[in-house]
């Protein structure tokens, strides 16, 4: 068995190689972990074919969960033996990787390694989206697009909990179903109709108050244009490719709008604000209120399939790497 997925090369889901790779003892402030299971993410894909640039070779992945087999000098707080997830530490596509003691978080009784894997990046991103970037409240509108996706079924599910209406867009009726399940109110094929227009009608020509877009180049334009006066648009990611420039003007054009492109590493800078986020997540997957959808789970060496379906769309919730 493989004990890693590494890139020598950028480019395709084949460039992803099972590979042996030597893990070195935890220096001081880390922790080694066997690694339960690894999350797959959009991130990584950028990664893979050179989007973001990165030093070759590499191992992907950023989050995931297990549990801890030894620990390097000056840590405290963490025990061999201790279930423990993370996000934002490279290399976790692999059956043990050393990471930073400072981004761990203790996963609690009753929450599975593989939920708390699941939970992590895409968890605190959706967080930090509807906690902070835009403070979702009573009464406001929220459009989040991909809304059965990772991240688009845990921001229906936070933003309906904090008492919003909220529209979804999905590509099928299976996704459809997935995100009314969720508490979509309304759900739009955004392959079908026009979905600026849509939420126009839904909203009495006024526009949502938020827009969480992870598409990006496909669906931009059109995420401006069903905002509402000084609306925001959280940009916080790019499935469908980079934006292209745009004047700033647009922005005024439209009624006084915003624009942000978050990222989790600004929104858990702190340990006491990763706490925060990962506790509330954490608390909401015990009481009920939070649904974890992992949508499929795959051999460590089959990385490369997980790629592919993750932006061939034909996955819904999380996909996992399992060691």
């Amino acid at each position: 068995m493989p004990t890693a997925v590494q890139v020598t090369k950028t480019g395709g889901p084949e460039v992803l190689e099972p590979a042996e790779v030597d893990v070195a003892a935890p220096k001081a402030g880390e922790l080694l972990v066997d690694v339960a299971a690894a999350g797959v993410n959009y991130i990584d894909t950028y990664q893979r074919q050179g989007v973001y640039k990165m030093e070759l070779p590499f191992v992907p992945g950023l989050e995931g969960a297990g549990t801890v087999a030894a620990v390097g000098p000056d840590v405290t707080g963490f025990a061999v033996g201790d279930r423990v997830a993370w996000q934002g530490s490279l290399g976790s596509y692999a059956a043990r990787k050393v990471l930073p003691a400072s981004i761990a978080v203790k996963v609690p009784e009753g929450v599975s390694l593989e939920t708390a894997a699941a939970t992590m990046l895409q968890g605190v991103t959706a967080h930090y989206l509807v906690a902070s970037t835009f403070e979702v409240k009573p009464g406001h509108d929220v459009l989040v697009h991909a809304a059965a996706g990772g991240v688009g079924l845990l921001l229906v599910q936070l933003a309906k909990a904090r008492g919003a209406r909220v529209f979804g867009t999905v590509s099928t009726d299976e996704k459809a179903e997935l995100a009314r399940g969720a508490g979509a109110d309304e759900v739009i094929r955004y392959d079908r109709e026009d979905f600026a227009k849509r939420v126009r009608e839904l909203t009495d020509g006024e526009g949502v108050d938020v827009v969480y877009d992870g598409v990006g180049k496909d669906t931009f334009d059109a995420s401006l244009a069903s905002l509402k006066v000084r609306g925001l648009l959280a940009l916080f990611g790019a499935a469908s490719g980079p934006v292209p420039a745009f004047d700033p003007q647009r922005l005024n054009a439209g009624g006084s709008l915003y624009l942000t492109r978050p990222t989790s590493v600004h929104y858990a800078r702190t340990r006491e604000e990763l706490d925060w986020r990962a506790k509330e997540l954490f608390d909401a997957v015990l009481a009920g209120d939070l649904d974890i959808r992992i949508g499929g789970t795959y051999p460590l060496a089959d990385a490369r399939r997980a790629h592919e379906d993750l932006q061939g769309r034909r996955t819904t919730g999380k996909l996992l790497l399992i060691p």
